[in-house]
């Protein structure tokens, strides 16, 4: 296959960085593609490979050229073999590859063909002139190839799933002679049988797909027939409609739907929506009927916010799930031009949550922690998607793409291990801790501060001695009792005259507020409004994450999301920012009943075993 960019990557000066993070995805084991990168997905083969499958082409997102290929590794993806062309890149457009493995080792890979050659299609004006759309990566024909040497060769013929009509089909443009659709979902098996994703589109229009739901794809033969014209094949659930968003309140779009299947045999599905949170639903009858979908919670009843981006749920081999998704209320907003797309966009960082199993009247539920940050890039713009998860020997990794280039991340095990003891976590941390009073006794007026660490320096490497990005980062703790409550009340403050350092303080609307500031840079967080109550005890930690450039507020044990207030409850600060080092005396409010400050950034789960430590 050949290769229009050399895996040769220019060096930013003010990305150098003299203490890399593994979260930041430039730190990733890259995967060889073409121009084009998406949906790295990756079985494990009974030979003891990986191998993955990819939509590559030399061109864009949906330009001629685009197709599968798939490739071999055989040490966790540091290398990897010599792509193998499921289909050719001179063919029609073959795209957006799943694959499933057997009990025999045969491993099959699913993906949509447009066989017919269709070269355009009808679709919305505006924004498309004339109707005339020459996109065509997501319609045509769902089809399949196998192989039988563990990913090395496919068969020759590829096979086609018949696919049962849906309203969302017939109402399309072509009444569902010709269908729009496309899968990015994991294939699965439960008691023998295989169950292929897909995601059922109505029309093309603004935002690309304009409505959408999704369906199974069930085969009760696939994981014994070896000949694959005899594989049968049925469309759930049940009826006409597939998976929506909430009725009487969620949009059209309701795409992208991730399957797990529980202890209890229980189907959980989440997917994403133009809503601004994600909807999820269980089936008690293996996919036949669904409940009525629901925006998706955290364990506290919290909303969780999502734009329109891959959200995806694994089963772990330990039985608890992880949950990638962006955590942000991105939406698709008709009556605002410059908001019409965002909700493709911010899907920088990624964060990733944890659930476990608990008892319902219904039968097994997910209940999910609260998240963290797993994979960012410097750039804010570009945007993370399309994962999978991969346990080997012990260790999780993490493939994802930014549509130019996919890579492969090994997760470190303790924020995994956090997230998955979240729930239980009552620990007190004292990694990294600078700062802890009182010493004894009462809270002192003031009090001496170490020096905190530099988020970025000069350089003494560089020939030009420019920016090195030291990726460090900061936490400041307090418990307090406030008597009173009016915006402007100092907390702790460190600052000079001239304004370098930080306070945290009360802000308007019973609210928290954190300022930075190094004599030329700032960066100022909110907490969500209302957050503050006069005699209540409270426990508020401000994380300030030098990797990401992300601050964030962790208040009572929750990680301030913005609820309805605001799209984002965290906000990035200026990469420029030296430092928050001030005076080196720190005074402290009336009402802060102790504090802790910390030389990096505290994870999720550690603020919150901080907090319940105390409780």
């Amino acid at each position: 296959m050949s290769r229009s960019r050399f895996l040769v990557l220019a060096v930013i000066p003010s990305l150098v960085a003299a203490n890399p993070d593994w979260r930041d995805i430039r730190q990733g084991r890259e995967i060889p593609t073409e121009t084009y990168a998406d949906q790295p997905y990756v079985v494990k083969t009974d030979d003891g490979a990986w191998l993955v499958c990819l939509t590559t082409g030399s061109g864009r997102e949906g330009e001629p050229g685009q197709h599968v290929v798939t490739m071999r590794s055989r040490d966790q993806g540091r290398t990897w073999e010599k792509p193998v062309d499921v289909e050719p890149a001179s063919g029609p457009e073959a795209s957006y590859a799943v694959m499933l493995k057997t009990p025999s080792g045969r491993i099959y890979i699913f993906y949509n063909h447009n066989t017919d050659n269709v070269r355009q299609v009808l679709g919305d004006d505006p924004p498309y002139k004339d109707r005339i759309v020459r996109r065509v990566d997501s319609l045509g024909h769902f089809v399949f190839k196998y192989s039988d040497d563990h990913g090395r060769s496919w068969s020759p013929r590829r096979y086609e799933i018949p696919q049962r009509d849906f309203e969302i089909d017939e109402r399309n443009v072509y009444q569902g002679k010709l269908k729009f659709f496309w899968n990015v979902g994991r294939p699965f098996t439960f008691r023998g049988v295989a169950y292929v994703p897909i995601h059922k589109v109505g029309g093309l229009g603004e935002g690309f797909f304009t409505s959408s739901e999704g369906a199974l794809l069930r085969s009760e033969n696939l994981l014994t027939e070896q000949d694959p014209e005899k594989i049968r094949w049925e469309t759930l659930p049940e009826g006409k409609v597939g998976l929506r968003t909430p009725a009487g309140t969620g949009g059209p779009v309701a795409e992208e739907q991730s399957f797990s299947v529980l202890s209890d045999g229980s189907f959980f599905v989440v997917y994403r929506t133009i809503d601004g949170h994600p909807v999820y639903s269980y089936s008690r009858n293996q996919g036949r009927s669904w409940d009525p979908p629901q925006y998706m919670r955290y364990a506290d009843g919290r909303l969780i916010k999502h734009p329109r981006a891959a959200n995806f749920a694994w089963r772990c081999e330990n039985g608890k799930y992880l949950y990638w998704f962006h955590n942000h209320g991105g939406r698709f907003i008709r009556d605002h031009p410059r908001r019409r797309t965002l909700a493709y966009e911010d899907r920088n960082p990624v964060w990733l949550a944890a659930g476990e199993e608990v008892d319902s009247p219904q039968g097994k539920v997910i209940r999910w922690s609260q998240p963290e940050i797993v994979l960012y890039d410097d750039d804010p713009v570009i945007r993370i998607s399309y994962p999978d998860l991969i346990e080997d020997q012990g260790k999780y990794f993490l493939t994802e793409t930014q549509k130019d280039v996919a890579r492969v991340h090994e997760i470190d095990s303790q924020l995994i291990e956090g997230l998955f003891r979240q729930f239980e976590n009552r620990e007190l941390t004292t990694q990294g801790l600078l700062l802890a009073l009182p010493v004894r006794g009462p809270m002192p007026k003031a009090a001496p501060l170490p020096a905190l660490p530099l988020f970025v320096r000069r350089s003494t490497t560089r020939h030009d001695y420019g920016t090195e990005d030291l990726r460090s980062g900061v936490s400041i703790e307090v418990r307090l009792q406030l008597l009173r409550l009016d915006p402007g009340q100092i907390l702790l403050d460190n600052r000079t005259p001239d304004g370098r350092g930080f306070v945290l303080q009360t802000a308007a609307s019973a609210a928290v507020e954190l300022q930075l500031h190094d004599g030329r840079t700032s960066a100022r967080l909110l907490s969500d409004p209302g957050v503050l109550r006069v005699g209540t005890p409270h426990h508020v930690v401000a994380i300030v994450d030098g990797g990401p450039k992300v601050m964030s507020f962790v208040l009572d044990g929750k990680l301030q999301d913005g609820g309805e207030a605001r799209q984002f409850g965290w906000q990035r600060f200026n990469p420029n920012l030296l430092s928050i080092n001030g005076s080196p005396e720190l005074r402290i409010g009336p009402g802060v009943r102790t504090v802790r400050i910390y030389g990096r950034a505290l994870r999720t789960s550690e603020a919150i075993g901080n907090w319940r430590s105390g409780q």
